[in-house]
């Protein structure tokens, strides 16, 4: 495919749920990385209703920096990663799309290495990595790790991949081949992650890496519990079935 010149536009999709303390300054980050690096942008943050305020804090970052630039599309419930990608994407008009998490474990300074990454190699996806050079994991006891690690060895290992982290969630992608993926893909929750990866090297896509280091959040509680590991199990399975 084609890579983009100077007229290339990032959309950033942010699906929240009670991030009301981290967003103001995820956002204020995003802002700054793009305009230093001379940018354009576009924010759209997916609220899925929460009780906490959020969408309220979001109102008004759309007020501070324009409408041009944040981007609120709500909705009236919690309905999932994958669907509110889809949702934010329909609002998209950039031709690059940065997916990532809102709650400040994953910092924009990585946004402008995944851009260079991605013209040095004319990459489809450019995905962060904690797990290859200099990348790592700050903040997380040895069992969330432990966690973490394994579900990436059996991934490795039943699907081969080729590529070193299948669960993160900060990527770059060009606008297009994440229309194409979100058709292919049924998973939901952290398989969702996991699975869009795999298709990508089923359809024929390249796929560069950046190492990063994700951070724990800072506010608000993590959404991993026993539900979400025995869901990952129940997909990976179904993913080395049916791949």
């Amino acid at each position: 495919m084609a890579g983009g010149g100077g007229g290339d536009k990032f959309s950033v999709l942010l699906p929240t749920y009670n991030e009301r303390e981290n967003l103001p300054l995820v956002v204020w980050l995003l802002a700054r990385t793009f305009r230093h690096s001379g940018k354009d942008f576009e924010i759209i943050i997916i609220d899925d209703g929460s009780p906490d305020g959020t969408q309220e804090i979001a109102e008004q970052l759309e007020k501070i920096y324009g409408s041009d630039k944040i981007l609120l599309r709500p909705r009236a419930r919690k309905l999932g990663l994958g669907t509110a990608y889809i949702h934010g994407m329909k609002h998209a008009t950039g031709n690059f799309i940065v997916i990532m998490d809102a709650d400040l474990s994953h910092h924009p300074k990585f946004i402008p290495e995944f851009i260079r990454k991605q013209k040095e190699g004319n990459f489809d996806i450019v995905s962060g990595t904690r797990y290859k050079g200099n990348g790592g994991v700050y903040g997380w006891d040895l069992k969330r790790k432990l966690i973490s690690r394994g579900a990436n060895f059996l991934t490795q290992v039943l699907l081969r991949p080729g590529a070193s982290d299948l669960t993160g969630s900060f990527r770059l992608y060009r606008k297009e081949v994440l229309e194409k993926l979100m058709e292919k893909c049924v998973s939901k929750g952290y398989v969702f992650q996991m699975e869009m990866i795999v298709r990508a090297r089923q359809l024929g896509y390249t796929i560069g890496e950046v190492p990063i280091s994700f951070v724990d959040r800072v506010y608000g509680e993590s959404k991993l519990g026993g539900n979400e590991i025995v869901s990952f199990l129940k997909g990976l399975l179904t993913l080395f079935a049916t791949t």
